[in-house]
């Protein structure tokens, strides 16, 4: 009976001891359908990366185009919003076709998501960088056309603000994704401040204008008044004066004498003077004078009646 039960402890010990070495074994070791699960995300991973680069590749000759045309030559695209969303959304319907199935599982969807949401970010960054180069170019036409209006017509400077802002505002707004976080706010109100500053510079010029202007009157106004006192004060003293003014010049033949007489404001004045004829080609017997002598000496006598 003894050798029977130390029988029994000996099974029962080789039985635990082979359970404990089983469950250490299984313990570190990974199940096999951890290892399929993990080798096909990878797989799919790689499938739709593929994917992805060749419809960005595609994608990147029409953002180059539109590059070249709005950095390098500075030309604004018309409907620049439209044609980015174009061109995203033909990425995303072509990467569409390659959807994985029902059957696939949840591995294969989660990494066509992942890839899908890479793709738009990678095609959506560059279309951003050229939206805001473009909404500069139109900030810098807007700006162009406002300082046109306010100087070329009559309209107030807050006219010509609301027009320059209402162009903008249609360029900007046909320049953006509809599907996109993309805003001109920043650029607006940019421009609504250049505009302001601009304006109260104009004013201020304008008012230095009118001061100015104010000035001359006001001086050529006390020139007047001076001249019409001076005007009374010759009246008092030479009585009324003429309108008339007549003034006769005349050159004794074969002489250097000028005869001139003129009469102003009531008074006479006669000029003789003596000047070589002017016709003259030259001076002196050999053509040429040296010094000041009486052949080219200048008299001039002044008689005022």
């Amino acid at each position: 009976m003894r050798a029977c039960l130390f029988a029994i402890a000996a099974i029962s010990s080789m039985g635990a001891s082979s359970a404990f070495y089983s469950s250490r074994n299984s313990a570190s070791a990974p199940p096999s359908f951890l290892l399929s699960i993990r080798g096909g995300a990878n797989e799919y991973e790689a499938r739709f990366e593929g994917v992805k680069a060749s419809i960005v590749e595609k994608a990147a000759n029409k953002i180059e185009e539109a590059r070249r045309k709005i950095v390098d030559e500075g030309t604004i695209i018309p409907d620049f919003g439209a044609k980015a969303d174009a061109i995203c959304n033909s990425a995303i319907e072509e990467f569409a076709k390659s959807a994985p199935s029902e059957a696939e599982g949840s591995a294969a969807s989660s990494a066509y998501a992942r890839k899908l949401q890479e793709l738009e970010s990678s095609l959506d960054a560059p279309l951003q960088v050229l939206y805001l180069r473009q909404l500069s170019l139109l900030r810098e036409q807007a700006l162009s056309s406002y300082k046109s209006a306010s100087k070329a017509s009559d309209a107030s400077d807050y006219e010509a603000m609301l027009a320059a802002d209402s162009q903008f505002l249609r360029a900007a707004e046909s320049s953006t994704r509809k599907s996109s976080s993309w805003t001109y706010d920043a650029d607006r109100s940019h421009l609504q401040s250049i505009m302001s500053e601009f304006a109260t510079t104009h004013k201020k010029l304008t008012e230095t204008q009118v001061k100015s202007s104010q000035q001359q009157s006001t001086a050529m106004q006390f020139l007047q008044h001076q001249q019409q006192m001076i005007q009374q004060l010759q009246m008092q003293l030479y009585g009324q004066s003429s309108p008339w003014n007549v003034g006769v010049a005349y050159r004794i033949p074969d002489t250097n004498f000028n005869l001139q007489g003129s009469y102003q404001q009531g008074r006479a004045n006669l000029q003789l003077s003596c000047v070589p004829d002017e016709y003259a080609p030259m001076l002196g017997p050999n053509g040429f004078t040296n010094g000041v002598g009486p052949g080219n000496l200048g008299l001039s006598l002044n008689l005022s009646i």
